[in-house]
């Protein structure tokens, strides 16, 4: 006898959103200003890890792949961000460079979209991070080879404790492979919940004059 499937209805399950409206005279000339501006909104409503974005990536085929990862920095030219090159993240971005990141801050009620291609960053750039990372992440992405199987938890620790004895004096060597990327954004996307899903939207794009900004339909 087949086994009865239960499901899972949240059909009825909502919430208003009402922390804040976005209007076009609230908008900054430059979206990473913009986009630091929320970053700070954010952590001062109590959000405990603002820099989380969800990354993007396709195969050439376009087969779409999504994962967290931490804006570690960013400026005019674009969100950075570290990760094992081998990963599969790794392995899209080699294939088909370009991404999308998405942030989003409940205790606001808000998101950011992010577009663009992504570039590797200067090897100067990935030791000197590297070099200030904690020891214990450091380790960590000398054992690891990013999203290959792993036969146990037990195999993994071996790996780090072998790391251990190799270099007593912490100066676990980065692999070549480990490194940092930048997005650099073509498009930006802010959004604002409002009640009854009226939300306020507004978008960013990049022209040969600057950046080009439009609402949105909710």
């Amino acid at each position: 006898m087949s086994q009865a499937h239960e499901e899972i209805d949240h059909r009825s399950t909502r919430r208003e959103f009402l922390h804040g409206e976005l209007h076009r005279g609230d908008l900054l000339q430059e979206p990473h200003a913009m986009l630091a501006r929320w970053l700070k909104d954010a952590e001062a409503a109590g959000n405990f890890d603002v820099t989380a974005m969800a990354l993007a990536t396709a195969t050439p085929e376009g087969r779409p792949s999504l994962r967290w990862v931490l804006l570690k920095h960013f400026d005019a030219n674009g969100l950075c961000f570290y990760t094992d090159g081998r990963s599969r993240k790794g392995r899209d971005l080699a294939a088909n460079p370009h991404a999308s990141l998405a942030f989003y801050w409940p205790e606001n009620d808000r998101q950011v979209r992010v577009e663009g291609r992504i570039e590797r960053l200067p090897e100067s750039d990935n030791q000197a991070y590297f070099d200030q990372r904690p020891l214990g992440s450091r380790l960590a992405a000398a054992a690891s080879h990013q999203s290959q199987p792993l036969a146990s938890r037990e195999a993994l620790e071996a790996r780090i404790e072998e790391l251990k004895r190799q270099y007593p004096a912490g100066d676990v060597p980065r692999n070549p492979d480990w490194g940092g990327y930048r997005l650099i954004p073509d498009m930006y996307e802010f959004w604002q919940g409002r009640e009854s899903r009226l939300h306020d939207r507004f978008t960013y794009t990049r022209t040969d004059r600057g950046w080009a900004i439009q609402r949105l339909m909710p």
